[in-house]
């Protein structure tokens, strides 16, 4: 019997399927997202892999699937009518947060509004002092009182974040054990389980965002454990995490804060895996899909991390030295920057005739005006097809048929006519003005942290992106372009590389030359504890299960933390000096004492056997190979070099290398090579271009 794991990565426009075995067989499916229900989406191309291949649910043996439910809740504003049970005088912290602005000098500017509105946050008495002695007990009738009040306004989920419930946590179970009393199925979480942490307003944010998400991410899971038992796949359903591991649906029903940002990290797994195995230290990787492109790092090896980030409030739209737009998650994530802008984003004029591009995208449905769905406003994509960078035809091997007339004559009507240019000019416009926005990202991971984005090849994937990277590239005065293979679903295929991790996090203050190795060990070993008994319910145990350590650290009086690794061959203060230089250019003389914020684990589940089967050449996408419309076709390159016509290729025909232009067209994916650049193929099967 074929054992095929199955990974499904959904997007605003298109929902990415790959089956992958043992021997490296492979089935590849893109569909069209179901924005009403992704779950149905998902089933259906997998109902048609099945019809296509003669397989079956028998023949799936593990699902792992990355998804945006969770992060769209957030971002539409429609999560669940959450309350929130807090210390009398910490009623506002939600609404205070850390005083950052986005936009220094927009007085217009406005925060966005709270994910739980005040009438929603009752305040209770109690105190428990920093070191967890109990200053005021609780008042369990206080208690009784908010939340007959939150249930009069109709909650659907509480959160509970007491003031120095990290310290000792026994007024918060109290009033869990008070709620499931009263309301046994109410959803509820609370501080000291979901962020034993200190800092007021992080841990706050983090576990509202946690309540607030988690019956939306409960009911998608369980509509599409249902929907996958319904098609004969019984095999254990896996989710991709903000920090690129795997948690069982289970674990991500309890902790969906895990997930917000599932989507964006798989590709970037991917690019690691993939850049270990070509020998490639420095990428910066590029994933541009239909509503979104996202950057982020791959140094020496290792993905780059942040403890913490923002989502919505479109605090990922700009620079990142900027923050404070949007809902703060402390939670460990790939470090990654993400720009509106993807092939449905829309092209329209702002009220000085400007041309400007996103961030708001047709998606799916009604999609770009070349689909013929009954989309009304120009594209990135109609833009594209304009400029011939696209089959005028089809897309996805023909399973998108495109009206190429209605995306000439509406961009003619909407956007050139209106200022003046010429219809090619006009497209070409919005496509630099697309590519000037998805610069930004790449600056955010790369100039303002302190690199030179010349020193670095790009990454391209995602559908869009090998269409974008080279005139990017060029544009960032970066030399070369790595395209994988199976571009436009490689983040279906990052889930493959992925494990099962989970993350543990504890505050722990000690100045590190105060430290006492045993205290140390039992405080790590606690956490380890927590780590190992999870992973020994999803089925690892001893060899199978690694561990890592790492320490969050100041110079003592500094505001904020570097986290390092701790490890028994350098000497933590030795260590995060070096990360502070790295950092921020500088470390502090010999007489600063570091200081250890807090402590944090992370426990791995190692499959028994290579999660990937990649061999050099790269996967047989044979069967999923388009057969191209035409041997050329008039491609529009910029007023210099103005219309050109360019082969169109597949990617076979790169086993010898050749000069641009040429256009490569795939299942998944459409790659432009233009004019002075020079593309081949690589031993793993890999697009270079040296631009």
């Amino acid at each position: 019997m074929s054992r095929f794991r199955v990974a499904i990565d959904i997007g605003g426009t298109f929902t990415d399927i790959v089956f992958l075995d043992a021997d490296g067989r492979l089935h590849i499916k893109k569909v069209s997202s179901s924005v009403d229900d992704y779950a149905r989406s998902i089933v259906d191309g997998l109902r048609e892999v099945f019809d296509e291949t003669g397989l079956g649910g028998r023949d799936v043996v593990e699902v792992l699937h990355g998804t945006t439910v969770a992060s769209n809740a957030l971002l539409e504003l429609r999560g669940a009518r959450t309350g929130l049970v807090t210390t009398r005088g910490f009623r506002d912290v939600l609404e205070i947060r850390r005083l950052r602005m986005p936009r220094l000098y927009d007085l217009t500017w406005e925060k966005p509004p709270a994910l739980v509105e005040r009438r929603l946050r009752m305040e209770v008495n109690e105190r428990i002092d920093a070191h967890g002695a109990i200053l005021q007990p609780l008042d369990d009738a206080d208690v009784e009182r908010a939340l007959d009040r939150l249930l009069g306004q109709g909650i659907e989920a509480l959160a509970v974040c007491l003031l120095n419930a990290w310290a000792n946590p026994v007024h918060e179970e109290r009033i869990k054990a008070l709620v499931q009393r009263r309301v046994p199925g109410l959803p509820l979480c609370i501080s000291s389980e979901v962020l034993p942490e200190i800092k007021e307003y992080e841990r706050t944010s983090t576990t509202v965002i946690n309540t607030y998400v988690l019956p939306i991410v409960r009911r998608y899971l369980a509509t599409l454990r249902t929907g996958l038992d319904g098609i004969g796949v019984r095999g254990p359903l896996l989710i991709m995490q903000s920090n690129g591991g795997l948690m069982t649906a289970e674990a991500a029903a309890a902790r969906p804060m895990h997930i917000i940002e599932s989507g964006p990290a798989a590709g970037v797994v991917g690019a690691q895996a993939l850049a270990r195995r070509i020998g490639f230290d420095k990428l910066i990787t590029f994933d541009m899909g239909g509503t979104t492109a996202k950057a982020s790092l791959v140094e020496d090896g290792a993905i780059s991390r942040a403890t913490e980030y923002q989502v919505g409030g479109g605090i990922m739209h700009g620079s990142r030295l900027l923050t404070g737009a949007g809902y703060l998650l402390r939670v460990p994530a790939i470090d990654l920057a993400e720009v509106g802008a993807g092939g449905g984003s829309i092209v329209w004029r702002d009220a000085g005739g400007a041309l400007q591009v996103g961030p708001r995208s047709a998606g799916a449905a009604p999609g770009p005006l070349c689909y013929d769905l009954g989309g009304t406003e120009p594209t990135v994509t109609d833009a594209n097809v304009v400029l011939g960078y696209l089959n005028p035809a089809a897309l996805a091997g023909g399973a998108v048929k495109l009206n190429a007339t209605r995306a000439h004559d509406v961009f003619q009507e909407r956007v050139a006519e209106p200022l003046g240019l010429p219809l090619a000019e006009a497209a070409y416009g919005a496509h630099l003005i697309a590519a000037s926005n998805m610069m930004r990202a790449i600056r955010a991971v790369s100039s303002e942290r302190g690199r030179d984005p010349r020193e670095y090849a790009l990454f391209a994937f995602g559908g869009n992106g090998p269409l974008f990277a080279a005139g990017m590239a060029r544009a960032l005065e970066m030399t070369r372009v790595v395209v994988p293979p199976a571009p436009g679903l490689f983040s279906a295929f990052g889930l493959l590389y992925s494990e099962v991790e989970h993350h543990y996090v504890r505050t722990w203050r000690r100045r590190t030359r105060d430290l006492n190795p045993m205290e140390l060990a039992e405080a790590f070993g606690r956490l380890e504890d927590e780590a190992r008994e999870q992973l020994a319910a999803e089925g690892f145990a001893g060899a199978a299960v690694r561990i890592e350590r790492s320490a969050d650290c100041r110079y003592q009086g500094q505001s904020f933390e570097l986290t390092v690794p701790v490890t028994a061959d350098v000497p933590l203060e030795e260590a995060f000096g070096r990360e502070h230089e790295r950092t921020y250019g500088h470390r502090a003389g010999a007489d600063e004492p570091v200081e250890i914020v807090s402590l944090r684990v992370v426990g791995q589940g190692l499959a028994d056997r290579p999660r990937v089967f990649y061999r050099p050449g790269g996967p047989d996408l044979a069967p999923r190979t388009p057969s191209r419309s035409a041997a050329d076709r008039r491609v529009y390159f910029g007023p210099q070099a103005g219309w050109i016509v360019t082969p169109i290729l597949s990617r076979a025909d790169l086993a010898t290398p050749r000069e641009g232009p040429a256009v490569i067209e795939e299942y998944d994916a459409t790659c432009v090579v233009p004019p002075g650049a020079r593309a081949g193929l690589d031993a793993w099967g890999n697009i270079v271009m040296e631009v």
